[in-house]
């Protein structure tokens, strides 16, 4: 009897036992897959972007290049540029197209705009010509409203320069001789010159520089010469105060040509 009680216990007890592990394996949680949780990425840095109620290219941009970020985070304002789409390359262009038509301007044009009257006229060329007046070889005849110099050969030719004369007020007309020639002269201003123009040096001697050019031929007793010019551009038009003007180059060959005492004439 006593047997029977005691292995009725040992049986309660691992009952119990028995009980209290499977208690004891629910409780414990069901495996599951662990799970690796990245941080949220930081927010963007604020960007700042150019006011377009300052301006395109004023106060307002400085401080767009300049300035420190606007505060409270990313500006609501629209950018200066806005992104465009793929360039083929991989990349993205934060920069507009640009358009062909407003290309900028080829060196040559730039040039030409920025001296358009600096160009000497072809028809100024010195050149042989028909001659029938009857003034004799050797002699200049100097047709001033229509700028040319005549240096007479005889037999109905003469060799023709273009010239540029006196402005208005400063033509005149007469018969003179050549009575001195000179190489790369220098240049005094006369005081008829110097009252009108008190900027003027008193004095510069020969070179190319010197408004004299490379030669001068001067008329009798006068101020008046034949001489160069180092702006081939003006020959052609009335800018001198009387002194008849010619290029370096074909100063040089008139005055080859001529003798001190040659007769001058001016129309």
């Amino acid at each position: 009897m006593s047997g029977k009680i005691s292995l009725a216990l040992l049986a309660g007890v691992s009952c119990l036992c028995f009980a209290d592990q499977v208690q004891a394996f629910d409780a414990l949680p069901a495996n599951e897959p662990t799970v690796l949780y990245v941080r949220d990425p930081a927010p963007p840095a604020p960007v700042r972007m150019a006011s377009a109620e300052r301006g395109q290219m004023g106060g307002g941009f400085i401080e767009f290049l300049f300035g420190d970020a606007p505060q409270g985070g990313r500006s609501q304002q629209q950018p200066m540029y806005q992104q465009q789409p793929d360039n083929g390359y991989g990349r993205r262009s934060l920069l507009p197209p640009i358009d062909p038509q407003q290309s900028l301007i080829r060196p040559q044009q730039q040039e030409e705009a920025a001296e358009p009257a600096q160009r000497f006229d072809p028809k100024y060329e010195k050149q042989v010509v028909e001659y029938h007046g009857k003034e004799g070889a050797g002699t200049i005849v100097v047709d001033t409203p229509n700028k040319f110099l005549f240096l007479v050969q005889g037999d109905g030719k003469a060799l023709r320069y273009g010239i540029g004369v006196g402005r208005p007020g400063f033509t005149w007309s007469g018969v003179k001789t050549i009575s001195a020639k000179k190489e790369w002269p220098a240049w005094t201003p006369p005081p008829e010159m110097l009252a009108r123009r008190p900027d003027l040096p008193r004095h510069m001697e020969g070179g190319p520089q010197n408004p004299l050019g490379a030669r001068a031929m001067y008329l009798g007793s006068s101020l008046y010469r034949i001489h160069g010019s180092n702006e081939p551009w003006t020959i052609g038009t009335n800018v001198s105060s009387g002194c008849i003007r010619m290029r370096n180059e074909d100063v040089i060959d008139l005055y080859g040509r001529v003798g001190v005492g040659a007769r001058v004439i001016v129309i």
